[in-house]
């Protein structure tokens, strides 16, 4: 098995559910880890394979930045037209995917190396790669990630709270 087989088969699954988080669509985080894997055949060394592999495919979203936010607005505008659409109290599931809605806005939220370094560590990347992968010290890992957690938090609430005065989130049904 060649060296990139070998790399493909070991984080092409991590890779992609890493992608999928940041840009919320999974076919579109198969594009870049398959662009991602295509760099790694041009490299002729790789030190820190998975870490490489992550920084790589962080920047070719960094390249694809403006396509991320057409999507994103079209997306809000579907999840907006969604609730303007219910008139009865929500289904669980509807519910579900208005908590994940509420999440993903507070995800989006983040500074982009609060997000970065979250969802890295979803992807069980340990300190050194998480700092190789994001240009930081190992000493700062900790604290980026403690820091990009807290505002997460406050976030999510924050935007809940604003969703539940407009009557968008469960709050505005009357019911629990």
């Amino acid at each position: 098995m060649g060296d990139v087989e070998r790399l493909f088969h070991a984080y092409h699954g991590p890779l992609v559910r890493y992608l999928t988080r940041r840009l919320g669509d999974r076919d579109w985080a198969e594009e870049v880890a398959q662009e991602t894997f295509v760099r790694a055949l041009r490299q002729e060394t790789i030190v820190n394979e998975r870490a490489w592999l992550f920084a790589v495919a962080t920047n070719l979203v960094r390249d694809e930045a403006r396509k991320d936010a057409r999507r994103r607005r079209h997306l809000a505008l579907l999840a907006e037209q969604e609730r303007e659409s219910v008139t009865e109290p929500a289904v669980t599931s509807l519910e579900r995917a208005q908590e994940a809605a509420l999440a993903r806005r507070a995800v989006d939220a983040l500074g982009e190396r609060d997000r970065l370094a979250l969802l890295m560590r979803e992807e069980g990347l340990d300190y050194h790669e998480i700092a190789e992968a994001l240009g930081l010290s190992i000493g700062s890992v900790g604290t980026t990630l403690a820091r990009a957690r807290r505002r997460l938090a406050e976030s999510y609430e924050a935007i809940q709270r604003e969703s539940a005065a407009r009557g968008t989130w469960r709050g505005g049904y009357g019911g629990a």
